[in-house]
């Protein structure tokens, strides 16, 4: 490259960095499309829609019947925000939160009336039409094929023609199948049905398919899908196939039948506008530890890193920009546990470039110019970045198709994270290094020349690794048995796990949530003796909503003694419900699914990668073990277990399987060189040796931008910042003294077994 490219390549990039950094600050165009200000905020920084549904009939519903239709609500609710709530409120009522929409109105009538879902012959036992149908103009002013029923739906129950009820259906989803005859992809909803339903139906289809016939769907008093009958189906799976229709449709189609097919039949009880639970300090202090963070991030790979530690904190800066601007792009719902991920993934996309800049000094003490080394450390840092970056992407990928609620937002932020940093590192990086030697900047010096390596010897001490580690993970076990044989919880279980009372009362005066969290959260947790403690105001009025844990009678009575005596609020005014927690059982098996999927779909790619099953069980080990240390920080520090928990464990999972990658691929080249049998334990330690800098200096720039959430954040950042700090000490931890260890026993002691048996 010419130094006059170079100089025109340096200006166009930084034109195009001040460019996103503007639209990812101001925006573009009057709704500021792009920044941070347009980006989807989640109920506890922007508010959103509270709505009260109550079960219909006298009688007290069934829990499981309450369970189940929760869990089908909040995949409905899912579609207007991952981070959307569904809970119990009292025996027969049940609350939806969704954050980032205000019009409560518009979310009633997209939801309907849950429960009222038919399945509809087309034609009676006598052959007399249940509906017809004729063309019509649409609200767009299109014309379409329109249908009417000619009966009541209790006239359609009398004799028989409603085929199936939403309580058949077991499941539907929106997929793609391809159409043979056509050669074309066709977009589909599938549906399972329970064994009553697959009996019903298939002899409803049997009789339509004889006499070329439909089925309508039949949802909240209109047609949703009318598909004709191609075959008789018997096995309780049909497919309804969406000719010329988006996969967006079919989405919709198939949450509309899930939201049917409730047990249960809901109406409206109350519906709400309400505020964010967190005031503007929350964001404030937030964008404040994002700042030092960042800043300490750039001051430490310029002053390690030299004129790589440059391209990088350019390539860093473009990273966050780029961050911004795809969050508003995908409308991806930011709660405050996602803004402390974003500012933690900051740190850890330095990751890549601690490892070519480490890999770059290699080439450079070996003699090589500094062009040819930068051609060089690119390359064989290739693996390590790609592996350790698709290992954590299937994680993500399965945790979005498996997981619910705020494991799915965990997972679409975790997928751009790894697409941007896997493009800054090997792309712009690399981009700036050519043109800043381009430009001149060519001394070893000025990139810096690694020295020769002191050979650890970490396998030496793995007995005592170990035993440090089992101790640990048996000291949290301990306590967790001791709490609870002492009548507690064996972890400090938040609201979003356990539940609680839920108090609704109305202030005499307009009281901003700062105010309210300054003057009124104090006294209730003076009460409850407990600081997990959650406010909302309703939005027009001054109502205020108070979450706490569950509290009894007393408590409850001391609770309306103060806010009568200390704020004059009137007693008739206050409320209070025993509420469930927001975090389902379903919810909680579906994240422990995931992980588990997770966890063998990275051993597998693993196995495949490294040719050698033992690598993938090593780093599957290391996790675990992670995770069990994590529990005991969480179990022993008595740290709220909350939505945030989950957040953290799958941070710290995607964090060490990074750094232990790393070492797996330094050992995997190593192990090309090594002569004999008898020189794996000194190749595992060369490779510990030579990658422990990557390890380090990383989880040192990673700690830096916890340590800023710890330092500034709110109180609730910080309940997550603490567990992750010891996330990233144990990460570091088990990736250098204990997953090549495990690696290395599993290898050493299956080829003796192999020898054996030979």
């Amino acid at each position: 490259m010419k130094k006059n490219r170079a100089i025109v390549y340096l200006l166009i990039f930084l034109l195009a960095l001040g460019g996103l950094s503007y639209v990812a600050v101001c925006g573009v165009g009057a709704d500021k499309s792009g920044s941070a200000s347009s980006i989807k905020l989640g109920l506890d920084l922007a508010g959103g829609v509270s709505i009260t549904y109550q079960v219909v009939g006298d009688k007290e519903p069934d829990k499981e019947d309450m369970s189940d239709t929760i869990y089908k609500l909040q995949q409905r609710v899912e579609n207007y925000s991952t981070e959307a709530q569904v809970y119990q409120e009292g025996s027969d009522r049940i609350n939806i939160e969704i954050p980032g929409v205000t019009d409560a109105n518009a979310i009633l009538a997209e939801l309907g009336q849950p429960g009222t879902l038919y399945f509809i012959a087309q034609t009676d036992s006598a052959g007399n039409a249940n509906y017809v149908s004729a063309y019509g103009i649409d609200a767009d002013g299109n014309l379409e094929l329109q249908y009417q029923l000619n009966k009541t739906i209790d006239e359609l129950q009398a004799d028989g023609s409603i085929v199936l009820t939403g309580t058949d259906v077991v499941d539907a989803q929106a997929r793609t199948q391809q159409d043979q005859l056509l050669n074309n992809t066709q977009n589909i909803v599938a549906l399972t049905l329970t064994d009553a339903g697959a009996q019903a139906f298939g002899e409803a289809t049997t009789k339509a398919f004889a006499a070329g016939e439909s089925i309508a769907i039949y949802y909240d008093g209109e047609f949703i899908c009318v598909p004709n009958v191609q075959a008789a189906i018997t096995d309780g799976n049909a497919v309804i196939t969406l000719q010329g229709r988006s996969f967006e449709e079919a989405e919709r189609i198939a949450s509309t039948i899930r939201i049917g097919g409730l047990k249960l039949e809901l109406q409206e009880l109350r519906s709400n506008v309400v505020g964010a639970q967190l005031g503007s300090d929350a964001i404030r202090t937030s964008l404040i530890a994002a700042g030092v963070g960042f800043a300490l991030v750039v001051i430490f790979m310029i002053a390690v890193y030299y004129v790589p530690g440059i391209a990088a904190s350019f390539a860093l800066a473009l990273y966050t920009a780029l961050m911004v601007i795809l969050l508003d792009a995908f409308e991806v719902t930011l709660t405050l546990p996602g803004i402390a991920g974003i500012i933690l993934s900051i740190g850890m996309a330095v990751d890549a470039n601690v490892i070519i800049f480490a890999r770059i000094r290699e080439e450079l003490a070996t003699g090589k110019t500094v062009q040819s080394a930068v051609k060089i450390g690119f390359s064989k840092a290739f693996s390590a970045i790609f592996d350790g970056n698709i290992t954590t992407l299937i994680a993500a990928a399965v945790l979005a198709w498996l997981g619910t609620g705020t494991i799915k937002g965990f997972a679409y932020t975790l997928v751009l994270g790894i697409g941007l940093s896997m493009f800054t590192a090997l792309v712009i990086t690399k981009f700036l290094l050519n043109v800043l030697f381009a430009l001149g900047v060519q001394s070893p010096k000025a990139y810096g020349v690694a020295k020769e390596s002191k050979i650890l010897q970490i396998l030496t001490k793995k007995k005592a690794f170990f035993f440090l580690s089992g101790a640990v993970i048996a000291a949290g076990f301990i306590v967790m048995g001791v709490y609870q044989a002492s009548g507690g919880s064996a972890l400090n279980y938040s609201l979003e796990f356990v539940g609680g009372t839920s108090t609704t009362l109305t202030l005499n005066e307009d009281m901003p949530i700062e105010k309210i969290d300054a003057d009124i959260v104090p006294l209730i947790e003076n009460i409850t003796g407990d600081g997990n403690v959650q406010t909302t105001k309703v939005a027009g009025s001054n109502q205020i909503i108070i979450k706490t844990r569950t509290l009894n009678v007393e408590e409850r009575e001391t609770f309306a003694d103060t806010m009568i005596n200390n704020f004059g609020v009137e007693e008739s005014t206050i409320t209070a419900e025993t509420i469930s927690a927001t975090v389902s059982s379903e919810m909680q098996s579906d994240a422990v699914i995931a992980i588990i999927v997770a966890a063998v779909c990275m051993l597998l790619y693993i196995w495949l990668r490294f040719s050698d099953i033992r690598f993938g069980a090593s780093a599957v080990i290391a996790l675990l073990h992670d995770i069990l240390v994590v529990l005991a920080f969480y179990a022993i520090v008595r740290v709220p277990v909350g939505n945030t928990f989950i957040a953290c464990m799958l941070t710290i999972v995607g964090y060490s399987i990074n750094a232990t990658i790393v070492i797996f691929d330094r050992i995997r080249e190593n192990m090309r060189e090594m002569g004999r049998k008898d020189e794996l334990e000194a190749v595992v330690n060369k490779s510990i040796s030579q990658t422990l800098s990557r390890s380090v200096f990383t989880s040192l720039t990673t700690f830096f931008m916890v340590a800023a959430l710890e330092i500034f954040g709110v109180s609730s950042i910080r309940e997550f910042a603490l567990p992750l700090i010891a996330g990233i000490i144990c990460g570091t931890y088990s990736s250098i003294c204990l997953a090549s260890a495990f690696w290395y026993l599993l290898r050493t002691k299956a080829g003796k077994k192999e020898k054996a048996a030979k």
